[in-house]
C-alpha cells in the first residue's frame, strides 16, 4: 500500500469549469482508494502550505491532474509549487545545480489534459516536432527533478475541447494506472 497525493491543479479560466479534470481525478481515487492511501488537494478550493508540505513529506507518489493552458500548467498550479516548494524541505544548495532534491524516495506522474490533437505531438512534422508527450512536459520534469523524484509516465488526453471523448479518456486512464503498476 502506498501513500499517493492527487493535486487537482484545475484553475476556472474563460469558460472551463474543469468537469474533465474533476472526471479524472474522481476516477483515480476510485481505482486508488481500494489499494492506497489516497489524498486530494483540489487547489481552486484552497489549501494551507504547511500542511501541503506534510502531505508530500508522508506521499510515496503524487499525481498533478493538471489541464494544459499556453504549453503550462495553470497559474495556480505554479503558485502552489513556488509556496510549497521549500528549501531545507524540499532542496537544498549544492555545487552541481538541480541535484539537491530531498524527495528522492518519491514518485510523481503528471496526468494532462491538452486541447491539441494527438498527432500533433508525434508527427515530426507537427507543432511540438516529433518530440512526444514527455518532451512537451520537459520543463515540469525538470521541476520535479529539482526537488529530487523520479517521474512514472504520464498520461495526456488529447483533442478536449474539440473531440471530447471522456469515456475514451477514462478507460484510458484506467489502463495507464495499471501499466505503471498503481492498480
Amino acid at each position: 500500500m502506498k501513500n499517493i497525493l492527487i493535486l487537482n491543479g484545475h484553475q476556472k479560466y474563460n469558460s472551463t469549469d474543469g468537469k474533465l479534470n474533476r472526471t479524472l481525478v474522481e476516477e483515480m481515487l476510485a481505482s486508488l482508494r481500494p489499494v492506497h492511501n489516497v489524498q486530494l488537494t483540489v487547489l481552486q478550493d484552497g489549501y494551507r502550505i504547511e500542511d501541503e508540505r506534510q502531505r508530500f513529506l508522508r506521499s510515496d507518489v503524487v499525481i498533478f491532474q493538471t489541464p494544459i493552458y499556453w504549453f503550462n500548467v495553470p497559474g495556480l498550479l505554479k503558485t502552489f509549487m513556488d509556496e510549497v516548494y521549500e528549501y531545507g524541505t524540499f532542496f537544498k544548495g549544492t555545487d552541481s545545480y538541480g541535484t539537491g532534491g530531498l524527495l528522492t524516495d518519491k514518485e510523481y506522474m503528471f496526468s494532462a489534459t491538452w486541447n491539441a490533437p494527438e498527432h500533433a505531438f508525434n508527427d515530426p512534422s507537427q507543432f511540438f516536432q516529433g518530440g512526444g508527450l514527455e518532451d512537451a512536459l520537459a520543463h515540469l520534469h525538470r521541476t520535479q527533478r529539482y526537488i529530487g523524484m523520479k517521474p512514472l509516465k504520464s498520461y495526456a488526453c488529447y483533442d478536449v475541447i474539440k473531440n471530447p471523448s471522456i469515456d475514451k479518456f477514462v478507460s484510458g486512464l484506467r489502463a495507464h494506472l495499471r501499466e505503471i503498476g498503481l492498480v
